[in-house]
């Protein structure tokens, strides 16, 4: 448990992420698991970080579960996106598998287009959970499909009435996205937490590596640090592609002040 270790040794608090972010009809179809045995893999994934919370759970570290949902697709193509409706559809019935268990909210983590963010924000509103929507963008800043981040965040919180109870940034590295941060804008401060990649490279170079690029940890652990005066609610930090225990330690060695974050991993 070297990431718990971490953050009782720093103080932070920490979000136990499941694994179950290809935990869906899809991705259960390819791999010829039963929808039951789907089923049973979810609740024992939320199982297992319940025990881990009840051992290292405190004051001082509190843990929370969060229920992970990726996107129907590829996390770096948005390929044929679905309708809102569609979207809710889909991502139900994982959400119906979520809902009973221990987790405190769900996250859309790698969401590339807005249609299906919003579409499982409405799935999560349907159930009842609390959801965070994670983005993921391109060295432009912008979604796979193009569109903006802030358009991105904006027309999810228009259509939903403002229901994700957070965003976040994942899967790029943050000098992808600090050029459209600007910390006047009222959408910024709707992004609360970053999980990075260690990488520089785009997702197109990612995907022709034949080898694991881990980057630069301690610079990884600077930068997201600097990202503090771009993104002034910044609460959750972690890791996402390439990253290890030697990122997430040298992001919270990096981390200023005595406002400490949560750490995130998966």
């Amino acid at each position: 448990m070297p990431y718990v270790r971490l953050a009782r040794e720093y103080q932070y608090g920490f979000v136990l992420e499941s694994f179950t972010w290809r935990a869906n009809r899809d991705w259960a179809e390819r791999l010829g698991i039963s929808e039951p045995e789907l089923s049973d893999v979810t609740l024992e994934s939320i199982r297992f970080l319940e025990e881990i919370r009840e051992q290292y759970d405190c004051e001082a570290t509190p843990f929370v579960i969060s229920g992970c949902v990726g996107p129907r697709g590829d996390g770096y193509d948005p390929g044929a996106a679905m309708t809102v409706e569609e979207a809710c559809d889909y991502h139900s019935h994982q959400l119906s598998l979520l809902k009973d268990t221990a987790v405190d909210f769900v996250s859309g983590i790698t969401m590339t287009n807005f249609q299906e963010a919003l579409g499982l924000t409405e799935a999560a509103r349907a159930v009842s959970l609390p959801v965070v929507v994670s983005f993921t963008v391109e060295t432009d800043g912008r979604l796979p499909t193009g569109q903006p981040l802030r358009e991105a965040v904006e027309a999810v919180d228009e259509h939903s009435g403002g229901y994700p109870a957070y965003y976040m940034i994942n899967c790029a590295h943050p000098t992808h996205f600090q050029s459209v941060l600007n910390p006047e804008q009222e959408w910024v401060g709707r992004i609360l937490g970053v999980r990075a990649n260690a990488s520089c490279k785009s997702h197109a170079e990612l995907d022709e590596c034949t080898e694991l690029d881990c980057g630069n940890p301690h610079a990884l652990g600077r930068e997201l640090a600097e990202l503090r005066r771009l993104l002034p609610n910044l609460r959750v930090l972690g890791g996402c592609c390439g990253t290890d225990i030697r990122h997430l330690q040298a992001i919270a060695q990096a981390w200023p002040g005595s406002s400490k974050p949560s750490l995130a991993a998966t």
